[in-house]
């Protein structure tokens, strides 16, 4: 009995850490969901805000929201190709660690920039914007070289497997043609056997005629012939011949 209740006990607590085990991965998962979703959001607005002050301000304070907006854009672009593409290739996986350095300049540029949007100095501002856009310039050639060799990495791999796919496929093609030419010459029909001459004046032969044996094959049957001499018995009385008186 007291085992029973031991098992029972044993069983109750492991389902007990089961289940908070299974609560803390489903929080988690729900947790960096919303996490992911809200920095989304806060990139689209940032993106739309950058876009209408570029639009909106004249002078060093749009072209500063232009810099930050073109930055943004190419370095969210070469981080998704580096990271989707390191999945499938291992050799990605070196490019993706220069990336990283070169998203802390990056990281560190865009603050800048954030910063200089609210200089309320416009000629200081506009001193500063030359070397600004110089480093913005080789931030972006930089993640814009490494997102475009990731680019046609992929893409010659892919057409060289199509390559091969190709050669396997016209290959097949062939052996197919050949066993289609191979399969379609006809073949002779077979010889029907040779029916013997006919005897008669025409040559012609039915099938019925073709299974009579010939004439001089045929048994020769007796003649009729005359009867010859009864034999006579004794018990058979000969007739007398009449007498004339």
């Amino acid at each position: 009995m007291e085992a029973v209740i031991a098992v029972v006990a044993l069983l109750f607590v492991l389902f007990l850490a089961l289940g908070a085990y299974a609560t803390v991965k489903v929080v988690g998962a729900a947790k960096r969901g919303v996490d992911r979703t809200l920095t989304q959001a806060r990139r689209t607005v940032e993106d739309h805000t950058l876009r209408a002050k570029a639009l909106a301000q004249p002078g060093p304070a749009g072209e500063i929201a232009q810099l930050r907006l073109k930055l943004r854009t190419a370095m969210r672009a070469t981080q998704d190709t580096l990271g989707a593409g390191a999945a499938e290739d291992e050799s990605l996986k070196e490019s993706l660690a220069l990336f990283e350095r070169l998203s802390a300049h990056g990281h560190e540029l865009d603050a800048e920039l954030k910063r200089l949007e609210s200089e309320p100095d416009r000629a200081a501002l506009a001193r500063l914007l030359p070397a600004l856009r110089e480093r913005t310039e080789r931030i972006t050639k930089s993640a814009d070289s490494l997102r475009w060799a990731a680019r046609d990495r992929a893409r010659r791999f892919a057409d060289d497997d199509l390559d091969a796919l190709s050669a396997q496929i016209d290959m097949e093609a062939g052996a197919l043609r050949h066993w289609t030419a191979a399969s379609d010459t006809p073949s002779a029909p077979p010889p029907w056997p040779k029916t013997p001459a006919a005897d008669g004046p025409t040559g012609s032969q039915t099938w019925s005629e073709a299974t009579r044996p010939p004439a001089s094959e045929e048994p020769a049957r007796p003649a009729i012939t005359s009867p010859g001499p009864h034999a006579v018995h004794p018990w058979q009385k000969h007739t007398r011949p009449e007498t004339t008186t």
